[in-house]
Order: C-alpha cells, then structure tokens, then sequence
C-alpha cells in the first residue's frame, strides 16, 4: 500500500515537473490584463467590454498567456498592433509623464493658493472690525449709566 502511494507520488512529481518548469517566471492573469488594456471599439477597459474587439483581444491574450508571455510582453505586441490607445493608463516615462503630475500639480497648487487667499483675508480685519471695542460717544455714556443707576 505505501509502494503504491510513492510510486503515485513519483508519478505526479515527474508529471507536474516539466509543467511548472514550463514558465520561470510568475504567470499573468487575464483578470489582471483586461484592467489594464482599453478596447479599441468603445473606449472601455476589457473588463467592462463586450464588443467583438474586445472578445478577440481577450481570446488573445489568453493564448499569450498559455504561451508563459509575461504582462509587459502582452502589452508590448498589443501597443504594435494598436498603438498606445489600448494601454488604459499612460506610461510612467518621457512625455506621457505629464498626463500623471499635470492635474495633481494643478489640484496642489489651487489648495495652496486657496489656503493663501483665506489666509490672507483673515488677517485683512481691521481694527474697527474688532466687536467691542467701539468707543461710546460721551452721550450715550452718560444715558447708559443713568440706566445703570436707576436698576440698583
């Protein structure tokens, strides 16, 4: 009975060797892919897509990835075959750099200038703005302590 279990567990040891050797690197998930690539019909990432496009990218993608391709070289041959469009994000170099720190650097630099400005207007307060601390004309001094007198 023990012969048998080993020889069994030989067998799947010889069996599942070449298969998990086949790919030296971790595999990719379509799940992972349909994310990160656009449809190039309605503008959708893979994901939110049923477009005929997107069933052939996706259909693609998985024989890719059965072929042990990595992430980058599946969107590397579909950046050649579509262009730059496909990718759902932009790059994270050169140019394309820009269309990530331009509207974060235009969101900081209003809540900078904003906080300047309120800043700014908080201290414009002049001395005349200041509640109580209105002098009294000498008149309606007089009247208010005759008012004050006339309590007690």
């Amino acid at each position: 009975m023990i012969v048998k279990a080993l020889a069994a567990a030989a067998a799947a040891l010889v069996i599942a060797g070449p298969a998990a050797a086949a790919c030296a690197h971790p595999k990719t998930s379509l799940s992972y892919l349909e994310g990160q690539i656009m449809c190039p019909t309605c503008h959708t990432t893979l994901d939110m897509s049923e477009a005929p496009a997107a069933q052939q990218i996706k259909a693609q993608i998985s024989k890719r990835i059965a072929q042990c391709w990595t992430a980058q070289q599946i969107e590397n041959e579909l950046v050649g075959n579509f262009g730059q469009g496909i990718l759902a994000a932009p790059p994270h170099k050169g140019f394309d750099l820009l269309a990530w720190w331009l509207p974060i650097g235009s969101v900081l630099a209003g809540a900078a200038l904003l906080a300047v400005g309120v800043w700014r207007w908080s201290r414009t307060r002049g001395p005349d703005d200041e509640p109580g601390e209105d002098p009294l004309d000498p008149e309606t001094e007089r009247r208010l302590d005759e008012l004050l007198a006339g309590l007690d």
